[in-house]
This record gives C-alpha cells, structure tokens and sequence, in this order.
C-alpha cells in the first residue's frame, strides 16, 4: 500500500488472463461509437450558436447585443434562451438514463444502445428542419433521450466486455468517439459558416454519427453479464466465447462460472428496490464516488467551454471563422491527449492520470484568469490584443490536454466498473444522471456566471480543479487490472472506504 495508504495493489486480483480478439475489438469500437453522437452535439451546438442566420432567426436579441459598438465583451451572448437550446438536451438524458437502468436490465445494453441510436436520428432530423423554436427545442429533448440512452449503456457494455487487463484502454474508446465527434462538428461548422442554410446542414447532420453507431449495434451481441442476468446462458456462454475465443476455452468455462456467480446474485436482487439497496452501508463508496466523479467532471469547466468555446473565442477577439478554427484546435488537441491516454492508462492506473491531469488543469485555469484580467479587465471593455488571444487559445489547448487524459476518460470509465452486477445498470445510470444535471445546471448558468464573474468564472473551476485533486488523492483507490466482479476488494483494502465494506458490515 503506497502513498501513505491512500493506494491499493491488488493487481492479483482475479486470475483469468482474457485475451484480446478480432471480436472482442470489433464489438468495443462498436459500442465506443455511442460517443460519437454526444460529441458531435457538443461541437455543433457551440458553432451553430455564433452563425448569423441561426441567431437572425431564433435569438435576434442576442445578434444586437452582439452589434452594439461598446460592449462587455464577458456578457455579449448572455442570454437565458440561447442557453436553454444547449442546455434542455440534458435535461432530456438526465430523465432518460434514469429510465435506461430498467431498459438495460430487462433487454440488455445492446438494445438500449439501438434505441439511443434511433432517438438521436428522429432528433437531429427535426432540429436540421426547424422552423420555430418549439421545433428547436423538441429536437434537443429527443437528442437528450438519446445520449441518456446510450451514454448509460455503452460505458458499461465496454467494461463488461473488455479483458480486465486492458478495460481502461477499451473503455476510454468511448470518450475517443467523443472526441471525434467534437472535432468533427468543428470542422462542419467551420465549413458551412459562411452558408446561409449551414445551421441546418450543420444539425441535420447529426444523423450521420447515429444512423453509424446504430447499424454497428445490430450486428454485435450482448455482453454475457447481461445475457445471464436475463436468464439467457446458452447465449451468454455462446457470447463469451465469440469473444474470448474457441482457443480458450478453460479460460472461457472459468471466466463464465464467475459470471454466472453474479448474475445469481442480481437476479436475486430484482425484487429489491435500487434505492434501498445502494443506501446501503456497503454501498457508500460506490455511491459517493458515483456521484461525485460526475459532478466533479463537469466543474472542471471543460464541457462549458466546449459548448461555448467559438464564443469564448469570439469574445476575447477572434472573429467567427478563426474562433471556429482555435475551437477545432482545442478539439483536435483533447483528442490526442484521449489517445495517449489509451496508451498508459492500464500502466500508471487511473490515480496518476487523475491526479497529473488536475494539477495541469488548475495551472491553466489561472493562467487564463490572470491574462483576462490585465488585458479586459472587470469592466469587460478592454481590448485584447492578438497576441494575448492567442495566448489563451494556447492555455485553453494545455488545458484540454490535461483533461483529455484524466477527468474526460475516466468519468466514464470509473463509475463502470466499480459497481457489482446486482446494481451496475442502476447505479451506472445514476451517475450518468448525475453528469446530465450538473452539466445542464452548468451549461445554462455559464455565460450568466462569466457575465458576472468575469475573468474570476476560471478561477472559479480552479478552485473545484484543486478540491478534486484532493479528493483524488485521498479517497479514490486504484482499480486498473481488477475484474469488474472481483472490484470489491478495493474497497476492502482502502484505508477509509474499509470501514463501510468489512464483511461483517451490512
């Protein structure tokens, strides 16, 4: 136990070595595509909100605050409505994982990841015809339903179906897809910009990433965890050794006497109610860190800027095309800071990346708050120059990178595999909750919050940067290499989080 107790080896844990298959590949890029969706709503949401024909139609007030000659350049696209056109899709997946706990239990994670699929796409089509704002919003909640739906399933289709040894670098192929999807919204909007219609080309086409994902899911099978917690075991043993390949099979017959261990367990635990059973003492850690992972993730402030990060730009003196330009830069930056992570993630284990990630984090966050306040100032008036523009474009790229290979990744990636399997779905779903209402609460109060915070909003995230760190630090064990069904003696082992999980304990 290193760190003064604070980290665990119990890479022993488990003693299946799962290789990695054509199959087992192909099926995780499949269900890592669900990301793409959820990134490419991230992209295309902050550049469609600074295309003049957009903002003409549906949020005129905005495009003359925009016009007026002397303006705060913190408060220019302060306006509860456009917000709420980014913020209402979360809303929607906060409902809709919810719903998804019962869906993956009762039909697998496979068949929720098809109608997240198919709900994006109706989605999308209604928001690339919008004639009103009625219509706009309609679209964002179906979007919303269908990243609650997938974003629920595949982060925990992706553990369960990974070798253990490498769940890390399978699991962040979901956030890659992310990644993937931002920077490619980046480059359409960069793209239809000067297009009177490109709004709508740049949202219709958000039902190519999901008619993608949703083909691939038909042509991929469940995860054995799930087909045994239905009660499927020919298809489960037929699935797992698809997976693990016929060349293994002693390691497939032992790996499926585990998993048939715990689905004993889950279906046993159907007639419980989720609540009264993740209340539990033994639950606690599991539950706090599902909830506090997510929300920490979100006040990071990476989504926010990314949302906004073409109006931010446009904000400290780029105009719309170079403030398209920097925000691909940013995208393109978090996406190989995504892939080397991949990389070493199952080497130096979550706790490292967490940790390196949030120090850059917090350094970057000031910096930029420093810069915009000798430049603009608290009045908001001051005129940045371009080479101090550049200059945060250049943090905000560090930035990203450090998030890129921690709190992105591994938000996903944690709360996947540290619950047992009686309450994975549920608790899965839970957290995913928990990131949609934090990243809604945030997304609707950050133009308001950099309005009236000014350059203090930065330091506002460094502040919550540095309190996760700690938190990191001191409560969050190390689960790299550990089964997903063997992930309890973690927490057995963690100088605080024993206390709740001793077998004794109830």
């Amino acid at each position: 136990m290193a760190g003064g107790g604070l980290a665990l080896d119990v890479s022993s844990a488990g003693n299946i070595d799962a290789k990695i298959t054509a199959a087992v590949v192909m099926s995780c890029i499949v269900a890592a595509s669900c990301g793409l969706i959820f990134g490419y709503d991230i992209g295309i949401s902050g550049g469609v909100t600074t295309m003049k024909p957009f903002l003409e139609k549906f949020f005129p007030s905005v495009l003359k605050k925009a016009s007026e000659a002397k303006t705060n350049v913190y408060c220019v696209y302060d306006s509860q409505l456009l917000t709420a056109f980014t913020s209402s899709l979360y809303v929607a997946g906060l409902v809709a994982s919810l719903v998804a706990s019962r869906l993956t239990a009762a039909y697998g994670r496979r068949t929720t990841m098809i109608l997240g699929g198919f709900t994006f796409l109706f989605g999308a089509l209604i928001n690339g015809l919008a004639a009103n704002i009625a219509m706009l919003i309609s679209g964002r909640i179906l979007l919303g339903f269908g990243v609650g739906f997938t974003n629920q399933a595949a982060p925990v289709y992706l553990s369960e179906v990974a070798p253990p040894r490498w769940r890390g670098a399978f699991n962040i192929g979901f956030s890659c897809f992310i990644s993937v999807g931002v920077v490619a919204a980046n480059l359409i909007n960069y793209g239809t910009d000067s297009h009177r219609n490109g709004w709508r080309i740049s949202l219709g086409l958000a039902a190519v990433p999901a008619a993608i994902m949703t083909v691939g899911c038909l042509f991929i099978s469940d995860t054995p965890s799930s087909l045994l917690a239905r009660g499927k075991h020919d298809e489960a043993h037929t699935s797992l050794l698809k997976l693990r390949g016929v060349e293994n099979i002693a390691d497939v017959e032992t790996e499926l006497a585990e998993l048939v261990r715990s689905s004993q367990l889950a279906i046993e635990a159907r007639a419980e109610l989720f609540m009264k059973t993740i209340l539990q003492r033994r639950y606690r850690p599991h539950l706090v860190v599902a909830v506090v992972i997510p929300c920490f993730q979100q006040l990071t402030g990476i989504t926010v800027n990314a949302f906004y990060a073409p109006v931010l730009f446009r904000s400290v003196g780029f105009g719309s095309g170079p403030a398209l330009i920097a925000t691909f830069i940013l995208g393109f930056v978090n996406l190989g800071s995504l892939l080397l992570s991949t990389m070493v993630i199952d080497r130096f284990g979550r706790r490292f990346l967490f940790i390196a990630g949030g120090i850059l984090m917090l350094l970057c966050q000031i910096a930029v708050a420093v810069l915009l306040a000798v430049t603009v100032g608290a009045t908001g008036e001051g005129e940045m120059k371009k080479g101090y523009a550049v200059t945060v474009v250049v943090l905000l790229c560090i930035y990203a990178a450090g998030f890129g290979w921690s709190w992105g990744p591994l938000s996903w990636l944690v709360p996947s595999e540290i619950f047992p399997l009686k309450i994975r779905p549920a608790g899965q779903s839970l957290s995913v909750a928990v990131n949609f209402a934090a990243t809604f609460a945030l997304s609707q109060t950050f133009l308001a919050t950099l309005c009236d915070f000014k350059y203090g909003a930065f330091l506002f995230y460094g502040g919550w940067i540095f309190t996760m760190t700690i938190f990191v630090i001191m409560f969050l064990p190390e689960t790299k290499g550990i089964p997903v069904d063997s992930m309890y003696q973690v927490w057995e082992k963690h100088w605080y989080w024993q206390r709740f999980t001793k077998p004794t304990s109830t």
